[in-house]
């Protein structure tokens, strides 16, 4: 009987519907819990997907649980990942009546003891300097008299990061203390009434309400700025043990502090040891991303964060440990590694839609492996109803797009 997995995510986030395919295909019974009209429902991998209600978080995961009785669940993003530490502490007061939902997510993240480090930014990098893993100086500022101390002895440029954001959101590279300044009250804010009842409206996401009603300020951190390339890291692991890693360099990104769109396969020792000490430290399990800064003068890999849940790379089936799906698959069966064929032999890799979207002329649409899930039309059409990419106008035929994308086929390599 296959083993289930539950994919749980908050936002609209497209990579959670790559990664519930690739799942799929490494053997796993795959469902979901995922606000409405997600694009994880428009992929034939997901047998049945479950409603997440941004303003009742723990009693949607909690049904979903109860629902599918999953044998692991895999967070699609950070909010996720928080939901399912606040709801094993919940089970965890319920004794006995809540041990199966407390093993459940312990079974898919780690150890209970490492919830709280993964999402505080100084905490976790505290941690991994105590490993010996390279990492910029970084600390918690609680006022703007912190801030100024702080400037005055590290300098700028420097990097401002608010606690329980991703994707860019809540970074901040600044120059100048007046701009930190500026950029400390901007990320310490809580988030406007107006903006999280636009989200809750337009984008059915409600996970921003609460916040704003409770007034909830962010914690924000100040870390020293490494001039460099940035590069990424996903892993695999099992109680602590990695069994399959993925290693990039970002190429392109949409925007200065987004995503990445095109990343290149490396192999860097550095990157590989701080990741494997991190899962071990940390007694992590699940899937779990890295990020680092590339020095430029000395090419010393330093570890700025980590992501606790699945990354827009998970999906990648890249041959021996190089494939997380099937590390996982084996490590929650019992059953033999069995790689998937590696999906390119290029280094180079375009993102979808992320590249097309950027620049939809981009030569690495081209000369690298473009990204689309071309098995999944429907997924496809998702993904591009928000038009057109580049000089976007009003009114423009979704159809257009789709066959101006269906011009970059090529065959994979």
């Amino acid at each position: 009987m296959k083993p289930t997995v539950l994919v749980a995510t908050t936002s609209h986030w497209f990579p959670a519907a790559r990664l519930a395919m690739a799942l799929a295909n490494a053997g796993f019974n795959v469902q979901a819990v995922c606000p409405p009209r997600h694009s994880l429902c428009k992929t034939s991998a997901v047998q049945k997907a479950h409603v997440y209600h941004g303003l009742f978080p723990l009693r949607s995961l909690a049904q979903a649980i109860a629902a599918t009785k999953p044998d692991y669940i895999v967070p699609g993003d950070d909010l996720a990942t928080r939901h399912l530490h606040h709801l094993h502490e919940r089970e965890q007061s319920r004794g006995k009546a809540g041990a199966s939902t407390c093993e459940l997510i312990e079974r898919s993240l780690g150890a209970p003891e490492s919830f709280p480090v993964v999402y505080e930014r100084t905490s976790f990098m505290k941690l991994a300097e105590e490993e010996g893993v390279r990492v910029p100086e970084t600390t918690v500022i609680k006022n703007v008299s912190d801030l100024r101390t702080w400037a005055a002895e590290m300098g700028f440029p420097a990097v401002l990061k608010a606690n329980g954001t991703s994707g860019g959101d809540g970074v901040r590279i600044v120059r100048t203390l007046e701009e930190a300044e500026r950029a400390f009250r901007s990320l310490q804010a809580p988030p406007l009434m107006a903006r999280a009842v636009k989200r809750a409206l337009v984008n059915q996401d409600k996970t921003l309400v609460w916040p704003s009603f409770f007034r909830h300020r962010s914690v924000v951190n100040a870390q020293t700025f490494v001039a460099g390339h940035e590069a990424t890291s996903m892993i695999a692991c099992w109680k602590g043990t990695v069994l399959a890693s993925l290693h990039f360099e970002v190429i392109n990104k949409r925007d200065a502090s987004g995503p990445a769109s095109v990343l290149r396969l490396i192999e860097n020792p550095e990157m590989s040891t701080a990741a494997e000490k991190m899962a071990l430290r940390l007694k992590l399990s699940g899937v779990h991303g890295f990020d680092f800064m590339l020095e430029a003068r000395t090419g010393n890999a330093y570890l700025i964060e980590i992501n606790p849940r699945a990354t827009q790379i998970g999906h990648l089936t890249l041959g021996p440990g190089r494939d997380l799906p099937a590390a996982l698959f084996a490590a929650v069966s019992g059953q033999a590694f069995r790689a998937a064929p590696k999906v390119t032999d290029s280094d180079t890799i375009a993102l979808f839609p992320q590249e097309w979207k950027r620049d939809p002329e981009s030569p690495f649409l081209q000369s690298g492996y473009h990204d689309v899930p071309w098995e999944e039309p429907e997924l496809i059409r998702a993904c591009l109803r928000t038009g057109r990419p580049g000089k976007q106008r009003a009114g423009y035929p979704q159809q257009n797009s789709i066959q101006d994308l269906a011009a970059l086929r090529i065959p994979r390599l």
